[in-house]
């Protein structure tokens, strides 16, 4: 290996070089400076997300290849995975802009775009792992600052709460899937993907290693049985923290698991298959019925994220290229219409002194009517409601079900969708049909955050009708 290898690593290199230069300008700027420290962040993270897209826009492959003997693997559909993670971070980065400039985060934004970033460069080794050992290290890259993230709001009770929590469990489930490693390791004597899925062999050490391993990144995805952090994270956490970790998070640890069944456990199907078929079941179902039960928005969106992993989950049990291009198209709606909701809770809850409860939301189309139709096209997307994006994307996943003969898994997936439109109703009834209890008078949301919701929208509208782009994902699958 020489030194140019190091280039396939180029967004990675891209972010480190990002990272220090934030770090530098936060640490050393001027009071004066200080005020363009934002614009500065989100330009050159707007860059560096535009530098992911010039392999496909010049249709060149200067950023496939392999470092560290093959512990870092870089091809086309890894680079689209850490695009779609980019352009989720860089909408985040958008909607965060005012309350980053209110209140104690006043004098916090450079610790909020660095740990941020440090998180993403995780992600990115877990997407890129060719090696255990890397997506173990990636995977704790990323954890550790997410738990700095969720705590972020210091003097709030709450934010405090869900950082221990999150840190708490995130150290469990690392301990749960290092368990599982040694089990791999001590039945298939690597780490490297190749070699594992060369000498894959049904065992007992092979089988508990991959159920432990399972349980580790279940976490991460919010699967039923390891939920049960999720919405109390997500309604202790800043919104924009919220929607980073509903969306950003969710996304790496599916891409991760995606490429490791396929890459690792293709030849034990008959094993995995059972188990995720029961996972993503019992996840949708229950993630629907908890959230039809919620008051409070981000709680509500909580078990609405768990509903949506299960849906994830649906593309890695169809165990073929299909199945993984639904699953990366399902990503990148679900990247557009959550985010976009999460868009519009940080805009209602700065104007409601911090009030995230369904009921805040009421008469909001008379405040505010763009805020409620982005928000009304958010939740018919993740319903699944034609002609949106999330329409085809829930299409894609049945097609996919359905030409892998599980009729069943489809059927539940099918009535759950129906059970989703009922709660997701909850809110346009909210916003469209119910009366405030206060004379709310009409107000703006800051132009950083119309921005991300314009983007959002374009997405939700622009993505569905734009049928080349699931057949380029679907094309890049092939041989993956």
């Amino acid at each position: 290996m020489d030194f140019s290898n190091f280039l396939y690593m180029g967004q990675e290199i891209g972010l480190l070089i990002l990272f220090v230069i934030l770090f530098l300008y936060d640490t050393f700027c001027t009071a004066n400076g200080r005020k363009y420290f934002q614009t500065i962040a989100v330009s050159g993270f707007a860059v560096l997300t535009l530098y992911g897209f010039l392999p496909q826009i010049c249709n060149q492959s200067f950023l496939v290849g392999e470092v560290f003997g093959g512990m870092y693997v870089s091809s086309d559909m890894t680079i689209l995975m850490k695009n779609i993670l980019n352009m989720a971070t860089l909408i985040v980065f958008l909607q965060s802009r005012q309350w980053l400039q209110t209140g104690e985060t006043l004098h916090r934004q450079g610790e909020f775009y660095t740990i941020t970033l440090s998180t993403l460069l995780g992600m990115y080794l877990m997407v890129s792992a060719g090696n255990f050992m890397m997506l173990y290290v990636g995977m704790e890259t990323a954890s550790l600052p997410l738990a700095c993230l969720t705590a972020f709001n210091k003097y709030k009770e709450q934010s405090a709460e869900a950082g221990v929590k999150y840190i708490l469990i995130s150290a469990l489930s690392s301990g749960v899937m290092l368990f599982g490693l040694s089990f791999l390791y001590g039945g298939l004597g690597s780490m490297y993907f190749a070699d594992m899925a060369a000498g894959m062999q049904l065992s007992t050490l092979t089988v508990l290693g991959f159920v432990f391993f399972l349980g580790g990144l279940g976490f991460k995805l919010s699967l039923v049985p390891f939920h049960l952090w999720t919405a109390d994270v997500y309604e202790g956490a800043p919104t924009s923290v919220t929607a980073y970790l509903s969306v950003v998070s969710k996304g790496a640890a599916a891409f991760a698991l995606l490429f490791v069944l396929y890459q690792v456990f293709g030849k034990v199907l008959g094993v995995w298959e059972p188990i995720l078929w029961w996972l993503a079941a019992i996840t949708i179902t229950l993630g629907n019925l908890f959230a039809i039960r919620q008051t409070d928005i981000k709680r509500f969106f909580a078990f609405s994220s768990i509903s949506q992993a299960g849906y994830i989950i649906l593309g890695i049990i169809s165990a073929s290229d299909q199945g993984m291009a639904a699953l990366v198209f399902y990503v990148l709606v679900y990247l557009f219409s959550n985010l976009a909701a999460f868009g519009v809770i940080a805009a209602v809850e700065q104007q409601s002194n911090g009030d995230t409860r369904i009921a805040a939301f009421n008469g909001l189309y008379k405040s505010n009517p763009k805020l409620a139709t982005v928000m009304t096209l958010a939740v018919f997307s993740l319903g699944g409601i034609p002609i949106f994006a999330g329409f085809f994307s829930k299409l894609y996943i049945f097609f996919s079900l359905g030409a892998q003969g599980q009729w069943i898994l489809f059927f539940i997936a099918a009535l759950n969708t129906v059970i989703s439109l009922f709660y997701y109703l909850l809110i346009v009834k909210a916003m469209w049909f119910q009366e405030s209890a206060e004379n709310v008078s009409s107000f703006k949301t800051d132009t950083s955050n119309r921005i991300s919701l314009v983007l959002c929208t374009a997405g939700i509208i622009a993505v569905g009708l734009m049928s080349f782009i699931y057949e380029y994902i679907q094309t890049i699958s092939f041989g993956v």
